[in-house]
C-alpha cells in the first residue's frame, strides 16, 4: 500500500533533524518508521511533519519532531535498555523510544490519553510500550532502576522520585522551568551525587502532580 505520508515524513527528517546536527542512523531509521500522523487528531493531520508542536486535546500536545528527535538523542540509547518516558501524550515519542530499546514503561495522568495510546500502540506493531495511568511524579519504581527517562512536561525541578529511579550513569532529560522560561537539561547520576548540563531553551506544558506545577503556581509563581 502506498504511503502518501512517506515523502512528507524523509522531508521532515532531512529539514527538521539531519539538518539541525542529528545523524544516528538508528535515530533516523525509527523517525523513518514510525508514522508521526496516525498520533495526530484528524483535524490536524495535514500538519502532521510541519515543525512544530500540535495540540492532541486535554491541554496536552505533541512536540515539534526536532524536539522529540534532540531528547531521545540526549539519552544516549545502545538498544538494550528499559526506558521510563513521564507524559505518555500521543504515544509518538514512546514509539521512537520502542523502536530503540527493549522496553518502554510510560505513564500517562489524563485517562482518556491513556486509553488512545494502550489501543493505539499495540496496534502499530509496538508490544513493548507499557502505558500506566498514574502521578508522573512518582515514576515507576517497579522496573527501577533505569538507564534513562525522559519527561515531556516541564517541571520545577527533577522531580526526586526520578532521581532515585536511575540507575549508576543513568541519564534524566527533562524540561526545568515555568511558563515564561525553560530550559532543556540533562541530568546524570554518579553514586549518590548528580551533574546537569542546560542544553536549549524550550516550551512545554506544565507537569502535573506532587512535584509538578498547580494551576495557580504555573501563572503567577514560574520564573
Amino acid at each position: 500500500m502506498v504511503d502518501p505520508y512517506e515523502i512528507p515524513r524523509l522531508e521532515m527528517i532531512t529539514a527538521q533533524i539531519e539538518q539541525r546536527g542529528l545523524h544516528d542512523p538508528r535515530l533516523l531509521a525509527a523517525f523513518r518508521s514510525v508514522p508521526r500522523h496516525l498520533f495526530i487528531p484528524d483535524e490536524l493531520i495535514q500538519f502532521s511533519y510541519e515543525d512544530k508542536p500540535l495540540s492532541i486535546g486535554s491541554g496536552q500536545t505533541i512536540s515539534q519532531p526536532y524536539i522529540v528527535a534532540l531528547m531521545t538523542d540526549l539519552l544516549r540509547l545502545q538498544g538494550d535498555e528499559i526506558v521510563l518516558e513521564i507524559g505518555t501524550g500521543s504515544g509518538y515519542q514512546a514509539a521512537i523510544l520502542a523502536y530503540l530499546v527493549r522496553s518502554v514503561h510510560t505513564i500517562e495522568r489524563d485517562s482518556s490519553l491513556a486509553k488512545k495510546a494502550r489501543d493505539l500502540l499495540p496496534a502499530l506493531g509496538f508490544s513493548n510500550v507499557f502505558v500506566h495511568e498514574r502521578d508522573g511524579c512518582l515514576g515507576w519504581p517497579e522496573q527501577a532502576p533505569y538507564p534513562a527517562i525522559l519527561v515531556t512536561a516541564a517541571a520545577p525541578a527533577p522531580p526526586p522520585a526520578l532521581l532515585e529511579q536511575l540507575s549508576d550513569l543513568g541519564r534524566l532529560v527533562i524540561p526545568i522551568g515555568g511558563h515564561k522560561g525553560q530550559t532543556l537539561q540533562v541530568w546524570q547520576r554518579h553514586g549518590a551525587d548528580f551533574t546537569s548540563e542546560e542544553i536549549l531553551s524550550v516550551s512545554f506544558v506544565p507537569l502535573r502532580g506532587v512535584c509538578g506545577w498547580n494551576e495557580s503556581e504555573w501563572v503567577v509563581k514560574a520564573p
